[in-house]
């Protein structure tokens, strides 16, 4: 069996280039944007982030929302990661532009953005 075969077959595991680009919507099934790429940890393994890219046109202007991995599920039925967010809440989310890189040596933004999504932080307590 080859591994495309395998990677066909139904199951909970996903490899990492099938997960960017999919999209993320609302429970309701309207669609907020899409992944642009997952942050790994590199000591546990797991996946910490999702980097929803949202916005803009033809990839230009795009904004870019690191949200905790915790925070998404996948719905079966929309082929989709899910996220219960409103507009209102996206656009106060700690976000930056798609030409600009997230500070993710700085613990304080990731201590912040997993207070804003009231998730715990994938390392612990704070």
């Amino acid at each position: 069996m080859t591994l495309d075969q395998v990677m066909k077959k139904p199951h909970s595991l996903i490899a990492s280039d099938r997960v960017e680009g999919t999209a993320v919507r609302r429970p309701n099934g309207e669609k907020i944007g899409h992944i642009e790429r997952l942050m790994i940890d590199k000591i546990s393994g797991k996946v910490s982030y999702a980097i929803l890219s949202f916005g803009g046109f033809l990839g230009l202007g795009a904004s870019l929302l690191p949200l905790p991995w915790a925070r998404l599920t996948y719905s079966r039925e929309h082929e989709a990661y899910q996220l219960d967010i409103s507009d209102d809440e996206l656009k106060k989310a700690p976000s930056f532009l798609a030409d600009k890189d997230f500070d993710w040596g700085d613990r304080t933004q990731e201590e912040d953005l997993h207070r804003y999504y009231s998730v715990p932080p994938y390392w612990g307590s704070f």
